[in-house]
């Protein structure tokens, strides 16, 4: 027999009250949505993150959706329409057509560290206020992406061990103490949960969506992979990696410029590149049809290229 808690039982453990306190702060922000489209049933979560009813989820969940419904732990539930989703990061927003509870907290994902706790709060299988966790397992991952006839590659993806299932995507992922890092995107396999990050590029993207309903990117036209710089090269620049060009598409704007696989990229717009996200920064809205110049190193030289990204073709509905 489990015999009683007495009140001279020891209190709860630092993980314990870590977990126990991100989850009383964030399992009333999060909810359940349900979408139908052409007889078609999904199911996932979203969270709030504005005052008046703007939610945060996965593209995937809302799919080719218009509307919803959303039922929060406390008993609420609200019909939604979908604002805006962009599958190249596998986002969306929604806006509830009634109350919902106040806004979770939003931290930035570049702040985290390998090791680090993290709490995930969902709705698997139906479950509605489920709570895992667990660590930032890696950081940095990048997870392909496709729409219509273009790929990207979300980087800086969280790989988690917080047990995520089906109905988890677009939930919230939070640090301790609360703040949200990371919105769960897929299941990886046993043990394994990837979540798109909150960060800077992140943050435009879910503005562009509120104001506009999508994202307008630009087209540069280059596969690329970070490489270590050269060491001779690194003490010249200071510039510990760069960009390698694997590819360059074939009348894109980065062909037009010249650029050729095996060209180093070392700097863009003038400031460093030593990641696929530093690119991809630069290309929103108001990079389209603007000079980017660009430095590589080619065959041991310093080569400078003007290229013009164009606008990326918008998504098929």
């Amino acid at each position: 027999m489990i015999p009683e808690p007495h009140d001279t039982d020891p209190p709860l453990d630092a993980y314990s009250r870590a977990v126990s306190a991100v989850a009383r702060e964030l399992t009333p922000r999060v909810a359940a949505l349900r979408v139908r489209h052409r007889g078609r049933e999904g199911a996932g979560s979203a969270f709030a993150f504005t005052g008046d009813g703007f939610l945060l989820t996965n593209a995937h969940v809302v799919g080719a959706a218009t509307a919803g419904q959303a039922a929060f732990a406390d008993g609420t539930t609200t019909g939604f329409t979908v604002v805006g989703a962009d599958r190249l990061s596998d986002l969306a927003v929604v806006r509830a057509d009634g109350r919902v509870p106040g806004p979770v907290t939003l931290g930035d994902s570049d702040r985290l560290v390998v090791g680090q706790l993290v709490v995930a709060v969902g709705n698997p299988l139906g479950l509605a206020g489920s709570v895992t966790a667990g660590v930032v397992s890696a950081l940095g991952r990048s997870l392909p992406t496709r729409s219509g006839n273009a790929v990207r590659v979300i980087e800086d993806v969280i790989q988690t061990d917080a047990a995520l299932n089906p109905g988890n995507s677009g939930g919230a992922l939070a640090d301790a103490h609360g703040r949200v890092v990371g919105v769960n995107t897929a299941v990886a396999g046993i043990g394994l949960g990837l979540a798109v990050p909150i960060n800077a590029t992140t943050r435009r993207i879910i503005g562009a969506l509120i104001r506009d309903g999508r994202v307008r990117r630009a087209f540069l036209g280059l596969v690329a992979a970070p490489v270590p710089v050269p060491a001779a090269l690194r003490a010249r620049t200071g510039q510990d990696d760069a960009l390698r060009v694997a590819e360059v598409i074939p009348a894109s704007p980065a062909d037009r410029a010249g650029l050729r696989p095996g060209d180093l990229v070392l700097t863009a717009a003038g400031a460093p590149v030593s990641q696929a996200q530093s690119l991809q920064r630069l290309m929103f809205a108001e990079a389209i049809g603007r000079p980017l110049p660009i430095t590589v190193l080619r065959n041991g030289a310093m080569v400078d290229v003007i290229a013009e990204p164009t606008e990326l073709d918008p998504e098929p509905a």
